[in-house]
C-alpha cells in the first residue's frame, strides 16, 4: 500500500490557524516610572508642607524661646530685645515667690495621677478585656471625658463645686449660710479640687492606653498560666503585666507631660491665684499678661523644659536598654 504524502508550501506555513491572533508580547526598553511628574509634585507638597509648618511652628519657636530666656523683651520690637545673660534665673530662683510653690505643685500633680488615677484606669482596662456585657458601652462613657474639652471640663467640674448650688455641697448640706465650703477659693482646698477633675478625666486616657496593651498580650500566656494553675491574680502580676513594659513607658511619659503641662483646668478654675499656681500659669501670665515679660517667661519655659526632658530621657534610655538586652 503506498501511502500519500502531502505536502505544504511556505505559504500554507505563514497563514496563521483561525482564532482570535496571540497577543504581542513587548520588550521592555528601561525601567518603567511608578511616579508621574505630577505625582512627585503632589507627594512633595503633601510631605514638605507638614514639615516645614512643623519645623517652624515646633523647633523654631522652641529654639527662639530658649534664646529669649537669656533675654530682656517686652514684645514690642526686635530692636528692645536687650541680653541680660542669667539675671532671668537668677531673679526666678531667688525673688520670685510663687515658683517655688508653682513647682511643688507640679510635683503634686504628678504623683497623684501616677498614684490614683493610673491604677483605676488599669484596673478598668482589666475588667474591660473580659470581654463582659456592654463593655463597648462602659468604654464610651469612661473615655468620654477624654474627648471633652478640657475647658468644658472645667466648667462642668466648676458647677458641681459651686458653694450654693453644687453638686456636692448640696448633698453634704454645705450650700446654707455659715456653713459653706468653697472648693475653689479655699486655698487649702483648691488644688485637691483641681486634681479630682484631672483625675475623672486621666482615668480614661489611662483606661485606653491599658486596654491596648491588654489587647497585644498572647492568649497562649494565659493558657499556660492556667494550665500552671494560677489564679487571676497570679496570672496579672507574673504574666500578663510584665508584658505591658512599652505600655508602661508610654502611660509615664503621659502622665509626666500631663503633669507639666497642665493648664486648662486650672486657668478656668480660678486663673491660678490663691492655692493652684503651676509653672504654666506663671509662663501664661508673664508672657501674655498685663507686663508682658517675655524673656522671663520664656526663662520659666525653658525650666519646665529641663524639668520634663531630666525625667523622660534617663527613663526611656534605661527602658530601651533593658529591651535590648532581653
Amino acid at each position: 500500500m503506498i501511502s500519500e504524502t502531502t505536502t505544504t508550501s511556505p505559504e500554507a506555513d505563514a497563514v496563521p490557524p483561525p482564532g482570535p491572533a496571540p497577543a504581542k508580547k513587548r520588550v521592555p526598553k528601561g525601567a518603567k516610572r511608578l511616579l508621574t511628574r505630577r505625582d512627585r509634585i503632589t507627594l512633595a507638597f503633601m510631605a514638605g508642607v507638614p514639615t516645614v509648618l512643623h519645623v517652624a511652628l515646633v523647633w523654631v519657636t522652641a529654639l527662639a524661646s530658649i534664646l529669649l530666656a537669656f533675654t530682656s523683651w517686652d514684645g514690642i520690637g526686635f530692636s528692645s530685645i536687650k541680653w541680660v545673660g542669667l539675671a532671668n534665673f537668677k531673679e526666678l530662683f531667688n525673688d520670685n515667690p510663687q515658683f517655688w510653690p508653682a513647682l511643688e505643685h507640679n510635683v503634686i500633680w504628678f504623683v497623684v495621677l501616677i498614684l490614683l488615677p493610673t491604677p483605676f484606669g488599669l484596673f478598668l482596662a482589666v475588667q474591660l478585656d473580659k470581654n463582659i456585657r456592654f463593655s463597648r458601652v462602659y468604654q464610651t462613657a469612661f473615655f468620654l471625658p477624654v474627648v471633652m474639652s478640657l475647658a468644658v471640663t472645667g466648667f462642668v467640674w466648676q458647677l458641681i463645686y459651686n458653694p450654693d448650688t453644687g453638686l456636692i455641697n448640696s448633698l453634704i448640706g454645705a450650700n446654707k449660710p455659715g456653713h459653706y465650703i468653697d472648693w475653689i477659693g479655699d486655698p487649702h482646698l483648691n488644688l485637691w479640687a483641681v486634681l479630682i477633675a484631672a483625675s475623672w478625666r486621666h482615668s480614661g486616657y489611662m483606661m485606653i492606653l491599658y486596654l491596648a496593651g491588654l489587647k497585644g498580650v498572647d492568649p497562649s500566656l494565659r493558657e499556660a498560666s492556667a494550665l500552671d494553675g494560677a489564679n487571676e491574680w497570679q496570672t496579672f502580676k507574673n504574666v500578663i503585666f510584665p508584658t505591658l513594659r512599652p505600655t508602661n513607658t508610654v502611660v509615664l511619659v503621659v502622665t509626666i507631660i500631663e503633669s507639666l503641662r497642665a493648664f486648662d483646668l486650672v486657668w478656668v478654675f480660678n486663673k491660678g491665684a490663691q492655692g493652684t499656681e503651676l509653672l504654666s500659669i506663671l509662663i501664661t501670665n508673664n508672657i501674655i499678661g498685663e507686663s508682658s515679660r517675655i524673656g522671663y517667661g520664656s526663662a520659666i519655659a525653658v525650666v519646665l523644659l529641663v524639668i520634663s526632658l531630666a525625667v523622660i530621657i534617663p527613663y526611656l534610655i534605661a527602658t530601651f536598654r533593658k529591651e535590648r538586652r532581653a
